[in-house]
Order: structure tokens, then sequence, then C-alpha cells
């Protein structure tokens, strides 16, 4: 794929590593529907809108697929684990290359589990917080319930 259609958006070698992690499509019983998009196609729609950081409703329509269809199969690929396995295999390419250096390696603590933890969850103490009003006109509006939990309006926000 690195030198096909999406090659702007997917590197050299990655469709590669990816295609045999992809589980089938699965094949409708009572036949019909629209014809399937290719693999290759989502997966480069799929990593646009992961890479770019865009909605899924922002995906540019130069892919052929509907936002929909997208996210679909992002859902159904990483229930299937696609993700976590494509990480794993382009680490090991990359270690087997001796391009990954893991003499130093920083272990983030959300990712370890605390075995000496509490036994049960336990639930955060009461602050003692006092209700806060939840919409920003209440200090001008006469018929918001928060208005008496609103705290006094001062030189700025007084109404003219």
């Amino acid at each position: 794929m690195g030198r096909g259609t999406w090659s702007w958006i997917v590197p050299d070698g990655l469709w590669e590593i990816a295609k045999p992690l992809i589980p089938p499509s699965k094949v409708r019983p009572q036949g019909g529907g629209t014809q399937d998009t290719p693999d290759e196609t989502l997966f480069a729609a799929i990593v646009y809108v992961l890479v770019s950081g865009c909605a899924w409703r922002a995906l540019p329509p130069c892919f052929g697929i509907s936002k929909s269809t997208a996210h679909r199969r992002f859902l159904i690929w990483s229930r299937a684990g696609v993700w976590g396995r494509l990480h794993e295999a382009v680490l090991h390419r990359l270690d087997d290359a001796d391009l990954v250096d893991v003499t130093r390696v920083v272990l983030g603590t959300a990712h370890v589990r605390a075995k000496k933890g509490a036994n049960t969850q336990v639930r955060a103490p009461w602050t003692g917080a006092s209700r806060v009003p939840r919409c920003t006109s209440c200090r001008t509006r006469t018929d918001c319930h928060w208005r008496s939990a609103s705290p006094p309006p001062t030189s700025t926000t007084a109404k003219a």
C-alpha cells in the first residue's frame, strides 16, 4: 500500500503488517446488501481519523466511504484486538532492525496493576461543596431556579 492509492496517509510497509491481522468480513447469511468496502480503504480512513484527530463525521469524501462504515469497522477491529497486535508487530519489526532502544523505558502507572491496593472500591468522601448553578446566566435572569443559589451581583455583573 505504501506506493498505492493511500500512500499519503499509510506509511510504506504498514499495510503489509496490518493486512494479516485484520479479521475477515462476515458474509450476510441472507445475501444482498452493498458490496464490501476494501479493507485497505477502511484502514487508510481509520488511520487518517486517528492521526489527524478529526471527528468521524469530518472524514473526507476522498475515501469514498461513510463515517458510520469507518467507525463501525474501527469498533469491530478494536474488539478483535487489531490495534494492540499491530502495535506489537510494529515494535517487533523495529526491534529486529535495531531501531528501538529499550535500555531506558518508562512504564506509565495507568497500565500497571496495583497489587497492594484496597480490596474493595471505596467511595470518595463528601467534600461538603455546595450546589453550583448549572447555567452562566443565573445572575441576569429572573426566571432561573438557580438564582437563589447564585452569589450576589457585583459591580461588573449587575444589570445597568
